[in-house]
């Protein structure tokens, strides 16, 4: 279609130059609104010259019978759809006793105070790239897996749910009462993108069981409780730990559903781990890899460091073979250290190494921080006399509070960085003066790119290895 010559036939000759100098195509005229028009500098008149022959350019009104007892049918145009079928994943946010907090109070303070939840709900999810699709009063309906897909949506969701629980929890309202929110998580095949509504109720809309399933249960849900669908439990693995609820009805399901409720961060090692656990599919096709990562550990056996990156798309196995060394060298005595990155945690400083100590202390993040501290000092004990003087330093990186056990670290930001690393300077100097030689593996996996990577160090304790 000439655009020029559609100009001319409204009468609006005068843009055809904006048009050009904006590229407007036949591809893409259907698609202008009323913003784009503004933009293009168009006047009130013209823009709404110009949408009424875009509309009848996208649907043309087709003839239709006339009944003669009555007016005739009226063919509504219709927009084509960019809707798409695809796998999603749906949170359902409400908060706890939002008609007790509307009752007697005044409607500016509840706004307010709405206003506060909500950027609070809206923060924790943009943290994680979900897509806010609407406000339904003081309930919020997230996708994850739509206008932007990622591999992990379902931990994304979750992650953002434990979050959004705990930080709508350290909100208050004026009588100093805590807010309290839950959350309903499901996944499943919807149909999402259709435009549905008019003027300012128009938006996209996701069409299939998977919404409902997430807001039926959110109503499950007891205040600060995440809980979520079998569907998003099977993709999660044990990345988290749960509480199973059992085969539990809901409203406008013909069947009871399998819900379970997220209690916190599972201690698997790593998403490998945690998918697949001890049960993995036999090796096939990386003899040769494996061979090469083998000879590799006889050289550091014998006292020659090596360092090896292992990189490659997502998916093509490089979990799977650094599991198959692992294995292998599991009857040979030694020391594993996996430091894992993570693209949840990446303004977290030093975060491999404080997923490695709470791994090695068994340091859960619902345990009582007393528990916490114990669980350190018992680590460091293996490894140091001077549990006294490590112990303080450490329990500040992993953010444990020390209350009376030990005096608060009054440091500069830069020194306390530094004093961070001494108690693991400390430990390897020991291991060099150890007269054992035990080698050890070191993987360091890296996952914030579209193309992971692992390096794997393998040394012995007194090699005088640098990397």
């Amino acid at each position: 279609m000439d655009i020029a010559q559609w100009l001319r036939g409204l009468g609006l000759e005068r843009y055809i130059k904006t048009f050009c100098d904006a590229e407007i195509t036949s591809e893409i005229l259907p698609e202008l609104t009323e913003a784009d028009l503004r933009e293009l500098g168009l006047p009130l008149g013209p823009r709404k010259a110009v949408l009424k022959a875009i509309h009848a350019l996208a649907a043309p009104i087709t003839p239709v019978a006339v009944n003669a007892n009555g007016p005739a049918d009226y063919a509504k145009p219709s927009i084509p759809s960019d809707a798409e079928r695809r796998q999603l994943t749906v949170m359902f946010v409400d908060l706890v006793g939002s008609t007790a907090l509307a009752s007697g109070r005044d409607p500016e303070e509840l706004r307010d105070l709405l206003q506060a939840y909500h950027n609070t709900v809206v923060g924790e999810i943009d943290r994680f790239e979900g897509h806010i699709a609407k406000f339904l009063g003081d309930g919020v309906l997230a996708y994850f897996g739509w206008p932007r897909a990622h591999e992990d949506e379902a931990e994304r969701a979750v992650r953002a749910g434990l979050r959004v629980t705990k930080a709508v929890a350290s909100l208050t309202e004026p009588s100093g009462a805590a807010l309290a929110a839950r959350v309903g998580i499901a996944t499943g095949l919807v149909v999402v993108g259709e435009l549905i509504g008019e003027g300012e109720a128009r938006e996209r809309a996701v069409i299939g069981e998977t919404p409902n399933l997430a807001a039926r249960l959110q109503g499950l849900a007891e205040p600060n409780d995440v809980v979520i669908a079998e569907s998003t439990r099977r993709l999660l693995g044990e990345a988290f730990t749960y509480h199973d609820l059992g085969r539990v009805p809901l409203k406008g399901l013909p069947e009871p559903v399998q819900a379970w409720l997220v209690i916190g961060e599972g201690a698997a090692e790593s998403r490998f781990e945690a998918q697949h656990g001890t049960a993995t599919t036999a090796l096939v096709g990386r003899n040769e890899e494996l061979a090469l990562l083998l000879d590799r550990w006889e050289q550091a056996k014998e006292r020659e460091g090596q360092i090896v990156l292992l990189g490659g798309e997502a998916g093509i196995g490089k979990s799977r073979l650094v599991r198959a060394l692992r294995d292998q060298v599991a009857r040979v005595p030694h020391t594993p250290l996996s430091h894992f990155c993570s693209p949840f945690h990446t303004n977290t400083a030093l975060y491999p190494v404080v997923g490695l100590l709470e791994r090695a202390a068994a340091i859960r993040r619902e345990d009582a921080s007393d528990e916490q501290l114990d669980k350190l000092e018992a680590m460091l004990a293996l490894g140091t006399d001077d549990v006294q003087e490590s112990a303080p330093i450490l329990a500040d990186l992993l953010a444990i509070p020390t209350r009376d056990r030990y005096p608060p670290l009054a440091l500069s930001h830069t020194r306390r960085r530094s004093e961070h690393s001494r108690p693991f300077w400390n430990r390897y100097k020991a291991w060099r003066q150890d007269s054992r030689s035990l080698p050890f593996t070191r993987t360091s996996i890296g996952r914030t790119l579209p193309c992971s990577n692992f390096s794997i160090g393998l040394s012995t304790r007194c090699s005088g290895f640098r990397s």
